[in-house]
């Protein structure tokens, strides 16, 4: 068998043909996943409002824009025998160790909050992370109207947590936006 001559159009072209499978490859390999990655993206927030937001029968979900110009927030009003029982904030903050964090935040309709979940974060295992563990109880039945949603160290009333203070801020930060956003709306509905 005779061997190709190593020309600039047969280098050219062997990496434009690879380079068009690979590619033809990915594409196939994203649309085949991209249905059951959303819907698994749906159950899992699904699930965190249930935990946040325990007990409505009903929701309506709208978007708001903060102030700040940054991204909107989703709301999920829970309703219940017609009454708005609470409501279930989508929040984050890109002040994580590592970047994005996301979280569902529960409030009760007088802006206690009722839990938080995290959705989404890439903080350090073991450090960063205990973030979706037992950190988040303090935050369980507080209002951030009167519950200073800033570490001890910034001269708040949050327990930061042992070597992930940037984490600690990260989420009372995420959960401030909520907190803000919330009261904005019930200001604007009264």
């Amino acid at each position: 068998m005779a061997k190709l001559e190593s020309t600039f159009l047969n280098m050219f072209l062997t990496l434009l043909i690879s380079t068009a499978v690979s590619s033809l490859a990915a594409s196939y390999v994203y649309n085949l996943t991209k249905d059951p990655i959303a819907e698994v993206d749906r159950q899992k927030q699904q699930k965190a409002i249930e935990m946040v937001m325990p007990g409505f029968t009903e929701l309506n979900r709208f978007a708001i824009l903060p102030h700040s110009g940054s991204d909107s927030l989703i709301f999920y009003e829970g309703i219940k025998d017609g009454e708005v029982i609470g409501v279930a904030i989508n929040t984050y903050t890109h002040l994580g160790y590592n970047g994005l964090i996301r979280i569902m935040v529960g409030f009760t309709p007088d802006g206690t909050i009722v839990s938080y979940q995290v959705l989404e974060h890439k903080e350090t295992p073991g450090l960063g992370s205990k973030i979706a563990d037992n950190f988040k109880e303090q935050f369980d039945g507080k209002n951030p109207a009167a519950f200073s949603l800033k570490v001890r160290k910034d001269g708040g009333d949050v327990d930061a947590i042992t070597a992930a203070t940037i984490s600690s801020r990260a989420v009372c930060d995420a959960l401030s936006r909520a907190f803000q956003a919330y009261e904005e709306v019930k200001q604007k509905q009264n």
